[in-house]
């Protein structure tokens, strides 16, 4: 069977559609399409950044990780400069139809930088490597007295980097940035009874925290950027390259076969696949959609549906094991565990949110009277006995984990398994897989990069916010206003949580959701942790919530590039993947309203943790009888408005609550079988 893009609904959704709508709709702005020549040249230049990285993994340097740090912006972020356009739309590359007359410019040869784009990027590498110039030491010895030379050269590396993050992710976050620096330094001329106010802190103190500070540019997000993301974007397009995207499709939709749920779940196990070599879920929802559209069409799914469908499926990659978001990394540094430990948070949450999707499946494939579709593939034996060998390098990643070697080291080692694999597939051709490899190095540097803009602009608001104490004070803020409404303190920490919840989801629709995860954790994470929540439950639903920012309306990017493969109406998509997805939205309030809440991240005894799943995974199915109206047969909102009860007090985790809980299923049930059997003997 074939796994290339096909066309599907209204839309074309060919290899370059497939591009461009990721482009369009992914939160982070798609890079220049370059002429052969400068793409080479940028190539050869992230294949080196890609080597200065593992050199990193194997013979660190010996001044130390702030050390790598300086030098790792200082030659990535040129690469920003000459990948990515100053403006939204292609700057010299125009449609045909848009040329002005006199424009000779060839539009094959791409869209290069121009001269601006070649200052910036000496400016950048010039100002990012001055740490350098004079002796590191002796650099690192100033902090706190700063040279004029000194803060002019940290002044224009904040202006590119935050030009940077521009380019890459839109004005939001430079923004934000910029409103934080304001903030830091006229914090003095706000009047003295707000609790926001302070001394306010000189520009030249700025610019030490951003230059010459761990808490800055070279702060725990770019550590994580440096350290681990980029080498699991290589992993991805190495994994990618060696063919494991089509043999991931294939064998989702070879082990369901034929059946009338077939479609749906070959949807969600083919995105939770895909989300591997991926990590977007934007990307991850329009590759899958472009495959699997035309069979949920086949089998009488309404656009909107499969829309919904697709974009939980994309999103719920990057929510899974054993590659999870950016943001996931940066849980691990701030919490100072292994990224394993994170892992195996996210065991439980993961299986109750495809619960969730399975369960809202087999109620559409009876609501709509899905068809099974016909697919020609062959048997999964057949291809596992092919391309089984795609899993091996996930399960070394995990392996290696399990057996406490660094999270670095056990990707680079997967990334190599993968490689090996790669060359016997291409039956011995040395030549044609060493040019593969190395072209995989470089795009997964390219990749990474609109991450490495956000994680350093990141640490300008880390910065502001630890020499002020702002997060501090916005937390205590966040306690008082639950507390106005409440005084009893459980219901002081239950609207606590909703308004974080909110918080973060209105976040992330403005940000990156690495950098949603990191601005949601210095402000909301102290308010969750002041009213007694554990600081791995904090971390933890601050991460759900940012990541399920794409599927949040009204601007749900993964729900839109999902509309936009199924031809569907755009409002109504994103309400059915709020549908598909609901059960995400409130599992992570489990976490934190009571100490049972552990038991979801296996934090508990076993047999602890096992009731709270028994009792979670009832609340998704009440909700997804909530959501679908269906139980034995369609539900009415009476058995509906029970369910929706019984959902929200099985999720609170409490003895009580949960036998109270079981008891509206009970009845729900019966209403529901009463109900039937009227209608049956009328």
């Amino acid at each position: 069977m074939s796994t290339k893009p096909q066309p599907g609904g209204d839309a074309a959704t060919g290899t370059a559609e497939v591009d461009r709508l990721i482009a369009e709709h992914d939160e982070e702005r798609p890079s220049r399409a370059l002429s052969r020549r400068w793409d080479l040249g940028v190539r050869v230049a992230g294949f080196a950044v890609a080597l200065l990285v593992l050199k990193q993994v194997f013979w660190p340097f010996a001044k130390g990780g702030q050390y790598y740090l300086v030098v790792f912006l200082a030659v990535t972020l040129p690469l920003v400069f000459l990948c990515y356009r100053p403006r939204g739309r292609r700057d010299g590359a125009r449609r045909d139809g848009d040329r002005r007359d006199g424009d000779r410019r060839d539009p094959a040869a791409g869209d290069d930088p121009g001269p601006l784009d070649w200052a910036f990027a000496a400016v950048a590498f010039a100002v990012g490597a001055y740490p350098l110039f004079g002796g590191f030491d002796a650099f690192l010895d100033r902090q706190g007295q700063l040279t004029d030379l000194d803060v002019l050269a940290g002044t224009l590396l904040l202006v590119l980097v935050l030009e940077a993050c521009r380019r890459t992710t839109g004005w939001v976050l430079p923004v934000v940035c910029l409103a934080f620096i304001a903030f830091a330094y006229y914090g003095g001329f706000l009047p003295p009874s707000w609790a926001i106010s302070h001394a306010g802190v000189d520009f030249g103190q700025i610019i030490n925290g951003f230059y010459n500070d761990a808490t800055g540019f070279y702060g725990t997000p770019l550590d994580v950027a440096a350290t681990y993301i980029v080498l699991f974007t290589i992993y991805g397009s190495v994994l990618n390259a060696s063919g494991a995207g089509a043999f991931f499709v294939d064998i989702s939709f070879s082990a369901f076969r034929k059946s009338r749920t077939a479609p749906g779940r070959t949807a969600a196990t083919a995105g939770f696949l895909l989300g591997t070599v991926s990590g977007s879920g934007t990307a991850t929802t329009v590759s899958l959609g472009a495959v699997t559209w035309p069979m949920l069409r086949e089998a009488g799914y309404p656009r909107e549906n499969a829309g919904g469908l697709l974009a939980a499926s994309g999103i719920g990659a990057i929510l899974s094991p054993p590659t999870l978001g950016a943001a996931a990394f940066i849980i691990a540094e701030y919490l100072e565990t292994s990224y394993l430990q994170v892992l195996v948070w996210a065991i439980l949450p993961t299986l109750l949110y495809y619960l969730g999707i399975a369960l809202a499946v087999e109620v559409d494939a009876r609501r709509f009277g899905a068809k099974p579709v016909e697919i020609d593939a062959p048997g999964p034996w057949v291809l596992l006995k092919r391309g089984g060998y795609h899993f091996l390098s996930l399960g070394v990643i995990v392996l290696f984990l399990a057996l406490d070697i660094p999270v670095y080291s056990a990707v680079v080692y997967a990334t190599g398994v993968a490689a090996a694999f790669a060359l016997i597939a291409r039956r011995g051709d040395v030549r044609g897989w060493l040019l593969d490899l190395a072209d995989s190095l470089a795009t997964g540097v390219r990749s990474a990069l609109p991450v490495i803009a956000v994680c350093a602009a990141a640490g300008v608001i880390t910065s502001t916010i630890t020499k002020t104490g702002l997060g501090q004070v916005l937390a205590s803020a966040l306690v008082d206003v639950a507390g106005a409404i409440s005084s009893n303190p459980t219901a002081v920490l239950v609207v606590t949580a909703v308004l974080a919840a909110v918080a973060v989801s209105l976040l992330g629709l403005a940000v990156p959701v690495t950098a949603s995860f990191i601005i949601a954790w210095v402000v909301i994470g102290p308010a969750l942790t002041q009213l007694g929540v554990a600081r791995e439950e904090a971390a933890m639903f601050i991460f759900y919530y940012a990541v399920l920012s794409e599927v949040t309306p009204p601007t749900a990017l993964a729900a839109v590039a999902a509309a936009a493969i199924t031809g569907g109406d755009v409002v109504k998509t994103m309400w059915r993947t709020w549908k598909y997805t609901l059960p995400a939205f409130l599992v992570p309030l489990a976490f934190v309203l009571t100490e049972n809440g552990a038991g979801l991240l296996l934090r508990t005894p076993l047999l602890d943790a096992l009731w709270v799943f028994v009792a979670s995974a009832l609340g998704v199915a009440a909700l997804a009888v909530l959501t679908g109206g269906w139980l034995f047969g369609p539900a009415r909102w009476p058995e509906r408005a029970l369910c929706a009860l019984g959902a929200l007090a099985l999720l609170y985790l409490q003895p009580v609550t949960v036998a109270v809980g079981l008891g509206f299923l009970a009845a729900a049930v019966v209403v529901h079988l009463v109900r039937r059997r009227k209608e049956q003997h009328a």
